[in-house]
């Protein structure tokens, strides 16, 4: 599918929910403005032609991209994404899931009515009619997950929603062991789908060397992203590389900070609060290719482009499989993270995850090693984020890196957030203002209530 129809059809969408994405693609493909604040701002596509000379080389490696397909891609799949937002919100309960493939990042939809199909096929997607929602699966996942954090199954490392499949994957080493997993969680059979599991997913963590940070002098992980909580700068990154308490020292064995916060098994996340020697940027290790800036964290579909870096291996790249998928480590079990084909090995734990220019996630664990190819698994950075009411740095300049101390703009407070879907009708509070939202929507960084009057309606 050429990349201008699915602009084009959805721009014509007649729909109001609909209309939702095609907004978000009339923002890419305006004319320049001197006016600092558009009616709606761009979406992340807007800056697919700037993208970072680290991010490009490693998609070139890893997915066979030249520079220009790997910005065209970046721009298909955020576009895709905002058309995507719109028909979840449009099809309601018949929702199926959606997903985008091969380098042109082709849109597919999957609805469990028939008559959608049409709805699907005028906003610029692939329509597929499929037997479950995207809800009831997404329950039958969170069954398992209850039964899993009251004891980890043995011998299920993994289990996931695939909206390919359009079934609850579940990977053991022994169908037994799976069976009776699903049935002590009540899932209806019909659901699941077993396949033999590849390994028994570890933490990547323990490993010395490369720019990293370390734990009590000892263990070593992997930085995930810079974030400040007020004033206070420091990062997130893995729940399992250490414990609240826990101090840590940068790459240059330099006292660094401590944990603040930190869960793990049932989520794999943690944040660690640095001292007044360590600035934090909005900017991601390119291991000798130039550094990546981050400006946001919208959350990626699955079929995806996303890459990387660790302190052990570097760059690498792949594609994102499944979201909110579950896994079982030694340790326990984890919820809620995603299941990448992107390799990764011991140290690399906590560290980046990024599609263009939007933070992910962080490292989480998985298996294989960037040798032969593996499974990696990062936990979302958005619900980190949010477990401890830290805020991202960012940079609205992906190409030109900072060149001193920058933090994010100031919060004005309120009940206004980036990353929160709001439905039409719902009212928040941004500075001292509150607003009506107009469209049901997923806000993103910088479309704030008074520079998108488009969403917002001033109260």
């Amino acid at each position: 599918m050429e990349i201008p129809v699915l602009r084009r059809r959805a721009l014509a969408a007649c729909t109001a929910t609909v209309a939702v994405g095609a907004l978000a693609l009339a923002g890419l493909t305006g004319t320049a403005s001197a006016d600092p604040s558009p009616a709606f701002p761009a979406s992340p596509a807007a800056g697919a032609d700037r993208l970072s000379p680290g991010l490009i080389e490693a998609m070139r490696r890893d997915l066979g991209l030249t520079a220009d397909g790997a910005r065209a891609r970046v721009g298909a799949e955020s576009r895709a994404a905002a058309a995507a937002a719109g028909l979840r919100h449009s099809l309601g309960a018949g929702f199926g899931g959606a997903r985008v493939s091969g380098d042109a990042a082709e849109l597919t939809v999957a609805t469990t009515d028939a008559a959608d199909t049409a709805k699907i096929t005028e906003a610029g997607a692939r329509a597929v009619v499929v037997a479950h929602g995207l809800a009831e699966l997404t329950s039958a996942k969170a069954a398992l997950d209850r039964v899993a954090r009251q004891r980890p199954p043995k011998d299920v490392p993994v289990w996931y929603v695939d909206v390919r499949t359009n079934r609850v994957v579940v990977e053991a080493g022994r169908s037994a062991a799976a069976e009776t997993f699903i049935a002590a969680a009540g899932v209806r059979r019909e659901l699941v789908t077993i396949t033999q599991a590849a390994g028994q997913p570890r933490t990547f963590a323990d490993l010395r060397g490369g720019d990293a940070y370390y734990m009590n002098g000892t263990g070593r992980c992997s930085i995930g992203f810079p974030v400040k909580r007020g004033t206070q700068g420091g990062f997130v990154s893995a729940g399992h590389c250490g414990t609240p308490g826990v101090s840590t020292s940068g790459y240059n064995q330099q006292a660094q900070g401590s944990f603040q916060g930190s869960t793990f098994p049932g989520r794999d996340y943690s944040w660690v609060a640095a001292n007044t020697g360590w600035t934090p940027r909005p900017l991601v290790n390119g291991y000798g290719n130039g550094d990546v800036t981050v400006t946001g964290s919208t959350e990626a579909l699955e079929g995806s482009s996303v890459c990387r870096s660790g302190s052990t291996t570097g760059w690498h790249c792949g594609t994102v499989q499944q979201r909110n998928s579950s896994v079982t480590y030694q340790e326990g079990t984890v919820s809620g993270v995603t299941r990448t084909n992107v390799c990764a090995e011991p140290g690399d734990s906590g560290g980046s995850f990024i599609s263009g220019s939007q933070a992910q996630g962080v490292t989480s664990g998985g298996t294989g090693n960037c040798s032969q190819g593996g499974t990696t698994y990062f936990q979302p950075v958005n619900p980190a984020l949010q477990a401890y009411g830290l805020t991202l740095v960012t940079s609205g300049t992906p190409t030109d890196p900072p060149t001193g101390p920058t933090d994010p703009p100031t919060d004005p407070g309120g009940s206004w957030a980036a990353g929160t879907a709001y439905a039409a009708g719902d009212v928040v509070t941004y500075g001292s203002g509150s607003y009506r939202c107009l469209q049901g929507h997923q806000a993103q960084p910088g479309w704030t209530p008074p520079n998108v009057p488009a969403l917002w309606q001033a109260l």
